[in-house]
């Protein structure tokens, strides 16, 4: 049986300052623990109601039912809950390439699903403010799918990252020149995204060198912007197929 222990510390992993004082991290379902297990991740402890799991290093628990549905963060558990250890900060790549950047994105779901986007891009690099999310919130997590083994996220003060690189940074505007109609530059290239509500920060704004918008084609002009998840798939999509 689970002990009271072992639930206190499954739940507390829900908030950052926990997370961070134990260097570990939740998942759940089996799909995602499974790619989480033939990645580099390590392993700390698995908790499920089947012996579906071969695993050969970390803790293996059988859990009933009834325990996994006190530690899961979901409505409905789904079978399994393993605890990861956070890995090293990874260090941010000099090679140019194309780069993302986020400034205070603070939704878990839209930086899930930015970071899944980064993925199915190819985008090896998440550059993410102090202010964005952590990527390890359990809601980050479950809406990566996974795809937070194969995109290298770091937190890093954005305006002394973007004054030390010399590559060419776009930012998300909703007034800016139509990313259709411009000549983009795609290498050595970084996007910024700014926060849901406000935007790129004016501290990051100076570093900008080209400002590019989305255009709106409704005729009714009632959506007043695009999710920030929304717009940065758009952008990428173009910059992958120019």
């Amino acid at each position: 049986m689970l002990s009271k222990n072992q639930i206190k510390l499954i739940k507390s992993l829900n908030k950052k300052k926990h997370r961070l004082e134990h260097g570990l991290f939740v998942t759940e379902g089996v799909k995602v623990i499974k790619e989480f297990l033939k990645s580099s991740f390590k392993l700390r402890a698995l908790y499920s109601i089947a012996d579906i799991f071969h695993i050969e290093e970390g803790e293996s628990h059988i859990i009933s039912q009834k325990e996994l549905d006190k530690i899961t963060n979901l409505k409905t558990s789904q079978t399994a809950l393993a605890v990861f250890e956070i890995p090293k900060p990874a260090v941010p790549s000099k090679k140019p390439q194309l780069t993302l950047a986020l400034d205070g994105i603070r939704d878990p779901g839209n930086l899930g699903t930015i970071i899944r986007m980064c993925d199915w891009f190819g985008i090896e690099q998440l550059i993410c403010s102090p202010d964005t999310v952590d990527c390890f919130n359990p809601k980050v997590v479950q809406a990566t799918m996974g795809s937070l083994t194969r995109v290298n996220i770091i937190y890093t003060e954005l305006n002394t990252y973007l004054s030390d690189t010399s590559a060419h940074t776009y930012g998300a505007y909703m007034e800016g020149v139509n990313v259709y109609e411009s000549k983009l530059v795609t290498e050595n290239t970084i996007i910024v995204l700014g926060n849901e509500a406000n935007g790129i920060s004016s501290e990051i704004q100076s570093h900008i060198d080209e400002r590019i918008s989305i255009p709106s084609y409704g005729q009714s002009k009632g959506a007043e912007s695009l999710n920030v998840a929304m717009a940065g798939s758009i952008l990428l999509s173009e910059f992958k197929r120019r």
